[in-house]
């Protein structure tokens, strides 16, 4: 049969450790898949940053993407090469650009999932200069807003937040009117949102979403940056965590985002997704630590599937059949989310990524868990930690999240040995325990 070689790129800013793991791994596989009467490898690239012709082909099946949501000419390179050449990149690039925080929220409140209430505010002050316009716009239509009463309506606690940008820039908890005023005036000019605090809490997760697979993380915001991925386990019970893999693949289906993380509280036994525009999230080892290996596998699975049958991009994303579902008034909350997340699923080819992954990748599990032992893997671990500690605690901060790594090799074996018969492909299982009561590290120096 004729060979061919699927090629991904890696779009990277930044980034260390998780490509490096990445393309490790994929090595490590030796993969020849049949596909079509074709017998298909893959090609791992690092894509470069340079000029390039709008007509100049691209060389790559898929894109992995790291810069779209703020290096420009990254983004524009990609736009181009789905538009001209069919690239298929993870994840839609328009939607991304276009789709900020006020209109994820706004379209799954339109669903009926269960969005805190949120009011959107004017800014506080304007650049006159680079906006001439706004003065007189404003002296004809704008209207004087009672700000205190807009905090009542709501009720305290209360959270101000830019409506879009990421990374807990600009976020206030707010818990009285004089707070709420003090905030507002230090807002200048960014667009501010005002949510209603789901308070108190008992449970706050992440759930990270990578194609069809979801990865649900205890997150502690309250932690150092490097301890709020919490390692723990049986935090949620078989349905609750079904609705929150529902709400995740409902979300990162209609934006056309397949690797992104969506954020919800639990409050008396309800969970109320708070923040979910996060397409590009967290992929570091020194945040998702014990965490890391799984996630970087299930981009493994999700990448070589679109490489070797050349999945092809939505570019339109189609939101009508999730409306339709929504404007059923008598459908109760859980049957629309299972039916959100059907339609997930049929646009990710579930079924047929499930049947790759059985069929070719039943030894993903055992190259991963090899390699996260090696001297390379500790290699980039401790490129990541240089990169981001100060080097009296490069060594103290490399051991700890070698350490983890190891524990979850630990879990991983335990999990492997126990999986399905032998022939078959091992099930991901929750692993059962305790949560882990190490105290987290504390580091003085730079953000990790």
């Amino acid at each position: 049969m004729p060979n061919v070689t699927r090629r991904i790129g890696l779009s990277l800013g930044a980034d260390i450790c998780w490509p490096g793991c990445y393309e490790e791994i994929v090595r490590r596989l030796h993969l020849t898949v049949p596909v079509g009467g074709d017998q298909v490898s893959f090609d791992v690239e690092r894509v470069s940053v340079e000029p390039f012709n709008l007509r100049q082909p691209v060389k790559y099946d898929v894109v992995l993407d790291r810069l779209t949501h703020w290096f420009q000419t990254s983004r524009e390179w990609i736009k181009k090469a789905v538009v001209m050449d069919d690239l298929y990149v993870l994840n839609n690039p328009w939607a991304l650009q276009s789709m900020e925080k006020h209109t994820t929220y706004a379209a799954m409140m339109a669903l009926g999932i269960k969005v805190p209430e949120t009011w959107m505010l004017p800014p506080k002050s304007y650049d006159w200069d680079a906006l001439p316009d706004a003065k007189p716009t404003l002296q004809r239509y704008a209207r004087m807003f009672d700000l205190t009463r807009v905090g009542e309506q709501l009720g305290y606690p209360l959270f101000m937040k830019p409506y879009d940008g990421g990374a807990w820039v600009g976020v206030t908890k707010i818990d009285s009117p004089d707070e709420l005023r003090a905030a507002y005036e230090d807002s200048g000019r960014r667009v501010m949102h005002l949510q209603r605090a789901v308070y108190p809490f008992d449970l706050f997760v992440r759930a990270i979403g990578i194609g069809p697979q979801v990865h649900c993380v205890k997150y502690d915001p309250d932690a150092p940056l490097h301890a709020r991925y919490v390692v723990a386990f049986n935090f949620v019970n078989s349905e609750e965590w079904r609705e929150l893999t529902d709400i995740c693949l409902t979300i990162n289906s209609f934006f056309g985002w397949e690797f992104n993380s969506c954020e919800s509280l639990r409050k008396d036994g309800e969970f109320f997704p708070i923040d979910f525009a996060n397409a590009c999230p967290d992929f570091q080892v020194t945040s998702l630590h014990f965490h890391f290996p799984t996630l970087v596998k299930n981009m493994v699975r999700w990448s070589l599937f679109c490489a070797a049958h050349q999945r092809k991009m939505r570019k339109n994303l189609d939101w009508e059949p999730f409306f339709a579902i929504a404007r059923q008034q008598d459908l109760p909350y859980r049957e629309k989310l299972r039916q959100y997340a059907a339609i997930a699923n049929a646009r990710m080819e579930t079924d047929k990524f499930n049947e790759f992954c059985a069929t070719h990748l039943a030894h993903l599990d055992e190259v991963t868990w090899d390699f996260f032992g090696t001297p390379r893997a500790k290699e980039l671990v401790q490129q990541k930690v240089t990169a981001l500690f100060p080097g009296h605690e490069v060594e103290k901060f490399t051991e700890h999240y070698w350490g983890l790594l190891q524990f979850w090799r630990k879990c991983e074996r335990e999990r492997l040995d126990t999986a399905a018969p032998a022939g078959l492909a091992a099930v991901p299982t929750p692993i059962r325990g305790a949560e882990v009561g190490t105290q987290p590290l504390k580091s003085k120096g730079k953000k990790a």
